[in-house]
């Protein structure tokens, strides 16, 4: 991952150094689409799949807040030697903070955020006959620093490293890299990695800029 971080900084620092107005990067807009959520574990691999939606809005030059919400879940279908059950597992996470940029050039800033976000953990087991759920809820905080700018006009790119931590985990890096491909100066597809201790995630989606 330090390699993949290396080079999205290569590729951002080297942004042109002019841009018009038009290619000014927005910091209100609301996103949102699929996710997937991937477990690294000794003899499994679980996914989770879901969907997700975040927004971001300026409440001042440099400052930002911003929040979001996703739901994955899987559901296995097993059998041994008593009969059939089931498992679903869903994960549900919330998230709420508050941002600053600082231009490097026009088409580079800098950023800095920090934010509160929730966990919850649900499973849930069914054999025809029995139902039993089992919800575990921990609470984190999150500060990253990053570098987000505009290779060219119609794409965009970011990265982020931070450290998480929690009421019920043991503190971990966290590092994300995403962009954005435009089709015009509202709309464009994204797409982004996030990873942090045996856990990746990924998303895609559509954000609309104002």
């Amino acid at each position: 991952m330090r390699k993949m971080l290396v080079l999205a900084a290569a590729l951002l620092a080297a942004a042109p150094m002019a841009a018009s107005a038009a290619d000014a990067m927005s910091y209100t807009y609301v996103e949102g689409g699929w996710t997937q959520l991937q477990v690294s574990t000794p003899g499994s691999n679980p996914k989770l799949d879901g969907g997700f939606i975040r927004g971001s809005f300026a409440i001042a030059e440099q400052v930002y807040v911003f929040g979001g919400y996703s739901t994955v879940s899987e559901t296995y279908h097993l059998e041994d030697s008593i009969g059939e059950y089931r498992i679903k597992n869903t994960i549900d996470q919330p998230e709420a903070g508050i941002g600053y940029h600082m231009p490097f050039t026009d088409r580079l800033d800098f950023t800095a955020d920090i934010a509160w976000m929730r966990i919850n953990n649900e499973v849930k087991f069914e054999d025809g006959e029995f139902s039993e759920t089992e919800k575990v809820h921990t609470n984190a905080g999150r500060g990253s620093l990053g570098l987000r700018g505009k290779p060219s006009r119609a794409t965009e790119a970011w990265l982020k490293a931070g450290y998480i931590d929690g009421s019920d985990m043991d503190g971990e890096w966290i590092g994300t890299l995403g962009g954005q491909v435009s089709f015009n100066r509202n709309w464009g597809l994204i797409g982004e990695v996030q990873y942090f201790d045996d856990i990746t995630q990924y998303s895609v989606g559509v954000r609309a800029s104002f």
